[in-house]
């Protein structure tokens, strides 16, 4: 088997972690789908800053937008909805065909709400409304204020992509909300089948520690949190509380592996990829690692891992790491760097506005 159909036969979904006007219209996306098997599709403002700053695509539609009477947040969400309708209905059929698991697109919220739940909850409500796709998840962060938006969002019908996830306990109080949400639904007698996916980002970890481990625990920390987590995943699945909800109809939140290009130019560039291929997971990778994996990848060398086990890396790093202060300073830097972009994008909507003036 390919190492694609290798990734499938565990379990895993393929999804691609990029999205561009030129993509859709190139049919590059389409492409993906039909040679790798790709089934699903996520962004965030870092990629969307880049999309429209870096082409001509949007200009029309933004200037459109703009005399409108649209301020460049509204522009902005006009035409990314647009594009991830495309990408919706490209992925529809998946969608259909596997009952709601898979082929899905994702829209991140304003970053500039990720403490402020009540903002969060009318936002992700107002965009899955205005998107109108079925197969559209919202993405918001795991924030303290994220979480009772999470909660509230999917009890409300919305899909929901949890995001800028870092540690094990992190991922669990995400799900928590989650099944909280759907929990809500069935007491107030409603469909409980509004899905979800949580976003755990693995290689942050290695970036912000491999100048201060031994050699031989670089690039093994992500790798850990990731198998940690999938091991609190499967827990949290067998519960008898989330048991008894998926028994009334609930699906199961799979657990998505994010930020899985590696950074470190020394390393296997596939390692992540293959070190998490798990069941019921997704691998939402950038276009360089999807073409790397689909080389080169083999998941029987990550399966093996030389670093060791999970449990034995998280207590060896941690006697030079304090990992749940590190955690917590990845969510707020992953927090800042989206505000950023944000930031980033605004303004280059503004000037693509201003340059046809």
């Amino acid at each position: 088997m390919s190492s694609i159909e290798d990734l499938h036969a565990v379990g895993q979904s393929i999804w691609i972690d990029n999205i561009t006007r030129d993509l859709l219209d190139d049919g590059t996306i389409a492409r993906y789908m039909s040679e790798y098997g790709v089934s699903g599709l996520t962004s965030n403002p870092s990629i969307f800053e880049k999309a429209v700053a870096n082409s001509h695509a949007y200009d029309d539609a933004l200037i459109k937008a703009s005399a409108q009477g649209y301020s460049s947040e509204e522009a902005f969400f006009s035409v990314a909805i647009d594009d991830l309708r495309r990408a919706a209905d490209l992925f529809a059929p998946i969608h259909a065909a596997t009952g709601g698991v898979d082929g899905w697109v994702s829209l991140e919220v304003s970053p500039l709400l990720a403490d402020n739940a009540n903002e969060t909850i009318d936002a992700a409500i107002s965009l899955f409304a205005q998107a109108d796709r079925d197969n559209l998840y919202i993405k918001i962060p795991g924030t303290p204020a994220g979480l009772r938006a999470i909660e509230a969002a999917v009890a409300a019908g919305v899909p929901v992509n949890v995001t800028l996830l870092f540690s094990t306990e992190q991922y669990l109080e995400a799900a928590k909300a989650y099944y909280r949400g759907i929990e809500r639904r069935i007491n107030d007698g409603l469909n409980p089948a509004v899905h979800s996916v949580a976003s755990l980002f693995i290689s942050r970890w290695d970036v912000a520690v491999n100048d201060r481990v031994p050699a031989d625990l670089h690039n093994a920390l992500g790798i850990a949190v990731g198998r940690t987590s999938y091991a609190a995943f499967r827990d949290l699945l067998a519960s008898t509380w989330v048991a008894g909800l998926l028994a009334q109809g609930a699906p199961v939140q799979r657990l998505l592996f994010a930020s899985t290009g590696m950074k470190d130019p020394t390393a296997r560039d596939t390692l992540y990829v293959e070190s998490l291929a798990a069941y019921e997971t997704v691998n939402t990778m950038p276009d360089t690692t999807l073409a790397a994996f689909v080389d080169h990848g083999d998941i029987s060398v990550g399966l093996d891992p030389i670093q060791g086990e999970a449990g034995e890396i998280l207590a060896r790093v941690a006697a030079h790491i304090d990992l749940p202060e590190l955690a917590e300073r990845l969510l707020e830097e992953g927090k800042r760097s989206f505000i950023a972009s944000w930031e980033s994008l605004l303004n280059s909507v503004s000037a693509k506005v201003d340059a046809s003036s």
